[in-house]
């Protein structure tokens, strides 16, 4: 049970730094996303069909891959020593590497601060959620990470706008230089907070014997399981559509700054207010249907796949209007879907199931997307690709509507061996 201290004002403290280094955590993610074709022209000749999969493949996945091998041995870590210890060296180290990216005098060198990008990334990943989770109570849980997940659009938005303009301005590498000082403060300040299992020198929260069983009951938990998949395709969508859209504007005759710069601002007021707007209703709902954050996060997928399907085929400026409701509808899943993970999961494991969630989301999903994306619009054109993005968006959102009713009974029982813990 949270106490009233933890949920007050050091909560909010904590909310409040862990939504700051959330968004320059997306900010870091998507400018190399808005930089990709600079990048791709830097180190690659003009006439290589295969360019934009190897950017694909090397630059996106390689700090897809690290970071989801590396999610689960530190959420592992997570569930035993301080979180705030291992994010405090995991901002540290990503903004480092962050800076060192506009360093890079080969392709290779940039590989490998994306690989440290990744490594720092594995850390915060699953210790921030279980954080927030542990210092709020069930019943705000969903606005709590709505509000946390607010980051991820706003800060997807400020990576295009600052990568496209710095970019157009200053040449790409100085944008990975105007992040990394912010992020140093970040990370340090982390060692000034106190887990919320621990005040002082008194356990607040006991940390359990965490038994196998505890591990295997989660992978057997249906709406978990069914969880991951949705949000693995979802992960495919919404990562393949952030790290090709620059090279979709291109395609579609739009300047490189401008474009990136609309894009940008589409993003975090539609992202924005919806990730905001999904968290509140899902919690307005769930006393009357239990599986609301399902509900919700699978209804606004299948209504996000026909305005995204329109926006490829009419002009700007108008495609911009489908676009807006597209991602406005895309992003409502956020958090309801992070709040579903932690609600049926045991707070003993909680951090190595955010883990597991990271690792099989990016895996499956946006490992995939990059490659397979820039092979069919390399191959092809760009707009086959989203075309494909429409279909899995679709598929998402039909997943988390059938595992709706799996979720109300999966989240009581978590209840209530909490509550007799």
């Amino acid at each position: 049970m949270e106490s009233s201290g933890r949920s007050s004002s050091g909560a909010r403290i904590a909310l409040g730094l862990l939504l700051t280094i959330n968004l320059f955590n997306y900010i870091d993610r998507q400018m190399l996303a808005a930089l990709e074709p600079d990048i791709r022209a830097t180190f690659f000749a003009p006439g290589d069909v295969n360019a934009m999969t190897k950017t694909g493949i090397w630059l996106g996945d390689a700090f897809l891959i690290t970071y989801m091998i590396s999610a689960p041995i530190l959420g592992l870590l997570a569930d035993r020593i301080s979180r705030w210890a291992i994010i405090g060296v995991a901002v540290i180290l990503w903004s480092l590497a962050s800076g060192a990216s506009g360093l890079a005098a080969t392709f290779t060198m940039l590989l490998m601060t994306r690989v440290f990008i990744g490594i720092g990334e594995g850390g915060y990943g699953p210790a921030a959620p279980t954080i927030l989770s542990d210092l709020f109570p069930i019943e705000s849980r969903g606005k709590i990470m709505a509000i946390f997940c607010a980051a991820i659009p706003v800060g997807s938005a400020l990576g295009y706008v600052i990568g496209g303009q710095m970019g157009a301005h200053f040449g790409w590498r100085s944008a990975f230089y105007l992040v990394t000082p912010p992020g140093l403060l970040l990370g340090l300040l982390c060692f000034w907070q106190r887990d919320p299992r621990v005040v002082g020198h008194q356990v607040i929260q006991k940390s359990p014997r965490r038994r196998l069983s505890d591990y295997s009951k989660l992978f057997r938990t249906r709406s978990y399981f069914i969880n991951c998949i949705a949000q693995t395709l979802m992960t495919f969508a919404a990562g393949g559509l952030g790290f090709w859209i620059s090279e979709y504007l291109r395609f579609r005759n739009q300047s490189p700054a401008g474009g990136r710069t609309i894009f940008g601002l589409v993003t975090v007021v539609a992202g924005l207010s919806s990730t905001i707007i999904g968290g509140i209703v899902a919690d307005k709902l769930r006393p009357r249907f239990p599986g609301s954050y399902f509900s919700v996060s699978g209804i606004g997928m299948v209504l996000s796949c026909p305005f995204f399907v329109v926006s490829l085929y009419i002009p700007f400026p108008m495609a911009w209007v489908p676009m807006f409701l597209a991602i406005f509808l895309l992003f409502l899943n956020t958090g309801p879907s992070n709040t579903a993970l932690a609600n049926v999961s045991l707070p003993a494991v909680r951090a190595t199931a955010f883990a597991v969630n990271i690792f099989i989301i990016h895996l499956l999903g946006d490992v995939q997307a990059f490659w397979m994306l820039g092979y069919i619009g390399g191959h092809f054109n760009i707009r086959v690709a989203f075309l494909f993005v429409s279909a899995v968006i679709l598929a998402s959102g039909l997943v988390w509507i059938f595992g709706a009713k799996y979720l109300p009974q999966d989240t009581a029982r978590v209840e209530a061996a909490t509550a007799q813990s």
